[in-house]
């Protein structure tokens, strides 16, 4: 499974392991993710496709603020 632009992922490795992230761009192997806090959507970071499980849900990036996609991954992390 590719991930799509707006899809909630789960890092599985490194120092970012067990956080949630939505995807904002995906080219060939990598993945550049962003969570809001640590992780703004002005530099986000670029992850292996291998390092992320997928979770099936998406959400919509158009108008989003980096408040807003913080919120909404909250309830992920619960």
């Amino acid at each position: 499974m590719e991930p799509e632009k707006g899809l909630i992922v789960c890092a599985t490795a490194g120092r970012d392991k067990g956080k949630f992230f939505a995807v904002l761009e995906y080219a060939e192997r990598y993945a550049l993710i962003a969570d809001g806090k640590t992780r703004k959507l002005s530099s986000p970071k670029r992850k292996n496709v291998k390092h992320l499980r997928m979770t099936g849900k998406q959400i919509a990036l158009t108008q989003i603020t980096n408040k807003k996609l913080c919120g909404l991954l909250k309830e992920f992390t619960l």
